[in-house]
């Protein structure tokens, strides 16, 4: 299957800004993805529907941070999957270790996100990972199982297609600090093997990527490791040259 090369643009960069890095990522990846490769880019909301156009031309998906588990209704400030669709996203992160973290958002909700945007047509970019002190208490295993297991169980066969798992050691996002090689290579061990467990067969098409201060220079070693299945890059995205880089690592 295609690694999938993710940019989480985060709450950073005015309209202008995020479409002049659009343009310049789009000229610099013109024609030049690779084959095994996809790319996907997740600005804020309110740039969705300007960028839209500009990363499609290119061949880079577009998706985003969040979504809300409904069609529609009485919600402020949320928005649907319906309307990410309409304004052009393919994909959309959910469970962002600062949303857990940072929002409060509890396994339960992050679970009908998961199954609503799935079943609504999104690819779901599902994030998990734990904190230093889970990791440090040997944690990590009971952390992912629960995070995995909650959104997941019950999932329905037909959807799972369009699902993909993000493994995000929290202590490793803008932190500058990056696990091992061997530390990823144990943890999506770990995660295949309980995507397994939930999702039976079908948990062959899923992929898992890795994210945490993935940057130009150590994108190539962290992609070249069989269980890993493409990468999710937070602040090496926000520069054009930088994230084509890491693209064509």
């Amino acid at each position: 299957m295609a690694q999938l090369i993710a940019a989480n643009w985060k709450m950073y960069k005015t309209m202008a800004e995020a479409t002049a890095t659009a343009t310049a990522l789009a000229e610099r990846l013109q024609g030049r993805i690779p084959s095994h490769r996809e790319v996907l880019v997740c600005p804020v909301f309110v740039h969705l529907a300007a960028l839209a156009p500009i990363l499609r031309d290119a061949g880079i998906a577009l998706g985003a941070q969040d979504v809300y588990p409904a069609d529609e209704g009485a919600f402020t400030g949320e928005v649907s999957p319906k309307q990410l669709q309409d304004v052009g996203c393919t994909h959309v992160l959910v469970g962002h270790s600062e949303r857990r973290h940072i929002l409060g958002e509890a396994d339960a909700l992050i679970a009908a996100k998961t199954r609503v945007a799935l079943e609504r047509g999104l690819a779901v970019v599902l994030c998990i990972g734990e904190t230093l002190t889970e990791r440090r208490s040997l944690q990590l295993e009971a952390v992912l199982f629960r995070q995995v297991s909650s959104a997941l169980t019950d999932l329905p066969a037909a959807v799972t297609e369009r699902l993909i798992v993000a493994y995000e050691p929290v202590w490793a996002i803008g932190t500058g600090e990056v696990a091992t090689l061997e530390d990823i290579d144990a943890a999506h061990g770990l995660v295949r093997r309980m995507l397994r467990d939930c999702l039976g067969a079908s948990a062959a098409a899923v992929r898992i990527l890795y994210g945490g201060s993935v940057k130009p220079d150590n994108a190539g070693a962290i992609l070249q490791l069989d269980t890993v299945d493409g990468v999710l890059v937070g602040g090496a995205s926000l520069d054009a040259e930088s994230f084509a880089r890491i693209v064509l690592a």
